[in-house]
């Protein structure tokens, strides 16, 4: 039996939700949490297989909420349960460590789909979600603000040191954040960095 916990504030939708997963044959609800904070407590005691996280919740963002349990409870699979669709939300929702995404207006069968495929270690969309990302994953790149920083400092053709002077960090941290940027926009030297960035217009 899969067990689920429940992170939304919207009560009537969480009482639909737990009748739907109860019913489902296959999970139970174990745990409802109407906060980020709440759900944090619960968690402290005990770990479902699967969390439905809400994106909006009143004291977190989900995103930031999705990243923090990830970090503590890796073993978690979180299935992201909003009413938002914009790619960049998606993309932040999956980069902090969910393994699923669903819209609230989906069909009962894809969130009970959902959380069968996340708790067998597999990534799930919704139907929706998933023509979204085939749709744009080509030709959209999602760079976190201080990625988009580092970017514009590689093209004006600042050094390592001189952009960990202006950014006020280590050079280090410097050189593992362009290693990462190469990785991101699968650019094998920094000529190629800076052609994709300027073409996808990154920076």
């Amino acid at each position: 039996m899969i067990t689920v916990h429940i992170v939304d504030d919207h009560k009537i939708l969480v009482e639909g939700l737990q009748k739907l997963v109860d019913n489902s044959g296959f999970a139970q609800t174990t745990a409802v949490s109407y906060t980020g904070e709440d759900c944090l407590w619960k968690l402290s005691f005990k770990q479902p297989h699967v969390i439905l996280l809400d994106i909006n919740l009143p004291d977190w963002s989900g995103i930031d909420l999705c990243s923090v349990i990830k970090e503590k409870y890796p073993q978690v699979k979180i299935v992201a349960l909003t009413s938002y669709s914009e790619y960049s939300i998606v993309r932040q929702m999956l980069e902090n460590g969910a393994s699923g995404y669903v819209i609230k207006n989906a069909m009962p069968e894809e969130i009970l789909l959902g959380i069968q495929t996340v708790a067998d270690n597999e990534t799930f969309l919704c139907e929706e979600i998933d023509f979204l990302m085939n749709k744009r994953s080509v030709e959209q790149i999602w760079l976190t603000p201080r990625e988009r920083i580092l970017l514009k400092h590689i093209v004006n053709g600042y050094t390592n040191p001189e952009i960990a002077e202006q950014m006020l960090l280590a050079v280090d941290t410097i050189n593992n954040y362009r290693k990462k940027l190469l990785c991101k926009l699968n650019a094998r030297n920094t000529a190629v960095l800076v052609r994709i960035a300027l073409e996808q217009k990154l920076v």
